[in-house]
């Protein structure tokens, strides 16, 4: 009984060196007595007992590594720690198992030495804004180095870039400056834009002002216009029937006793107003005639009283 349940535990045995089954997301690296043979794909395969092992097996899946803080230094000599994340893959299962002891330690050092080397070459201002191009030099840098390990590198995150407090310190200076510059700035854009809209303002009312004039002088001047050729009109009518009626029979006579009315009436006018006793020629020329008349009757009434 012991013999055969050794027999059949060296048969199971037998059969668990004789099949292999290779996991879906893995590659398995096979030696036979020793010596490189053959990389096997997920599946099922059949190897030999005793002389065919299972040497190296790696995940093809993309990997992550953590890349460590490390001090570097930038092109204006500012200190500062820079860590991140490099994105692998295992394409050659060969060379990752023989071209290097350990693909992770060797790709997350050559991260590290790829990155001071690449954060060297720009200043502080640049590590900040050129992430991307930082990002990918290091990705051209390390694939070309690390294609001898049979792995690809298929990308890599800076995830934190710090200063020492001391830059620190001196960058919120900086942007403080910055800051106070640039609201002196926008006051200083405000003021001006303000005094010009004032003097457009101030330009456009004289402008309308004198617009506004310039219409109401002309209005006035047509008013006036029109005044004189409607008073001219008048009196050039006025005239005419005034002519025709001179030339009409009377007329004449008519036309003398209303300037001798008019005459008189004003005249009154004058003296009742005037402070100094003003007599014009007219004037004493009837008084005159209103004297020699009233002798004249008074001779005929005496000369008739004689004859009785």
């Amino acid at each position: 009984m012991a013999v055969f349940t050794i027999i059949v535990l060296f048969v199971f045995f037998i059969i668990y060196k004789l099949l292999l089954v290779v996991p879906m997301r893995e590659v398995a690296v096979i030696e036979r007595l020793g010596k490189f043979r053959a990389v096997l794909a997920p599946g099922f395969h059949f190897l030999i007992p005793f002389f065919d092992r299972v040497a190296y097996a790696h995940d093809t899946r993309e990997q992550v590594l953590d890349v460590p803080p490390q001090s570097c230094i930038s092109k204006d000599n500012i200190q500062i720690e820079v860590d991140g994340l490099v994105y692998i893959k295992v394409m050659d299962g060969s060379k990752a198992s023989y071209g290097i002891e350990d693909y992770r330690v060797a790709s997350v050092n050559l991260a590290q030495t790829t990155m001071r080397s690449e954060i060297g070459k720009l200043n502080l201002s640049q590590t900040f804004s050129e992430r991307e191009k930082l990002n990918e030099a290091i990705v051209r840098e390390i694939d070309v180095a690390s294609n001898p390990w049979g792995i690809k590198v298929l990308r890599y995150e800076i995830k934190n870039i710090t200063p020492s407090e001391h830059v620190v310190h001196t960058l919120e200076k900086q942007m403080e400056a910055e800051r106070k510059k640039r609201a002196e700035i926008t006051l200083a854009t405000a003021d001006k834009e303000a005094r010009i809209n004032i003097s457009v303002g101030q330009r456009q009312e004289a402008i309308n002002y004198s617009e506004g004039e310039k219409i109401k002088r002309i209005n006035e001047a047509k008013g006036k216009a029109q005044e004189i050729a409607i008073i001219a009109g008048a009196k050039a009518q006025g005239m005419t029937r005034i002519t025709n009626a001179v030339n009409t029979a009377g007329g004449l006579d008519a036309m003398n006793m209303q300037l001798m009315e008019q005459f008189i009436k004003e005249m009154g006018g004058i003296l009742a107003n005037a402070e100094v006793s003003v007599m014009p020629t007219e004037i004493a020329k009837l008084e005159g005639f209103f004297t020699g008349m009233e002798q004249v009757t008074k001779t005929v009434n005496t000369t008739k009283t004689g004859a009785k």
